[in-house]
């Protein structure tokens, strides 16, 4: 019987362990680049059947929370004179946030911010608040992605694999 463009020979099985090397290839890179390190794994670590979307749940806390604190941050360099305690202050729970999702190029960018908030060089938070609307942006795609992702792998009837 002749087969037809577009016909494989792949069964179920093959498609999602096609989709689980795409996914830890992917994880992999994210790590490679600083974009997340361990605390992401630790997160996914506490998704279970009984809350499987749980990871996802605080990366989408996180960026409402981080939209918030990054208009915070915007509103406080605008007035004059800054204050840069409050944009300081902004920064550290942004840090601290970062951290607890595994948001490492967030993370310690927020560290660089933090020391120009101190030395209150506006030029510096300018600069740092630009890199860290950027990195977020790029974090959220990054993860958007991963997540979609999971989404194929389960719905071909796998399960998503966990990295070490």
């Amino acid at each position: 019987m002749p087969r037809f463009h577009g016909q494989s020979n792949h069964t179920p099985m093959d498609v999602v362990n096609q989709l689980r090397k795409q996914y830890a290839d992917y994880l992999a890179s994210l790590f490679h680049e600083g974009v997340l390190d361990d605390q992401f794994t630790q997160l996914q670590k506490l998704q279970d059947e009984s809350n499987p979307d749980f990871t996802v749940e605080v990366a989408s806390l996180f960026f409402v929370d981080s939209d918030k604190l990054i208009d915070n941050m915007a509103a406080a360099l605008e007035r004059s004179p800054v204050d840069f305690k409050q944009v300081d202050a902004d920064v550290h729970q942004l840090k601290g946030s970062s951290s607890s999702i595994g948001a490492t190029r967030v993370k310690n960018l927020c560290i660089t911010f933090r020391s120009f908030c101190e030395a209150q060089s506006y030029e510096g938070c300018l600069i740092c608040l630009q890199q860290v609307k950027n990195e977020c942006a790029l974090l959220k795609d990054k993860l958007q992605n991963l997540f979609s992702m999971e989404q194929q792998i389960v719905g071909a009837g796998g399960s998503v694999p966990l990295m070490d």
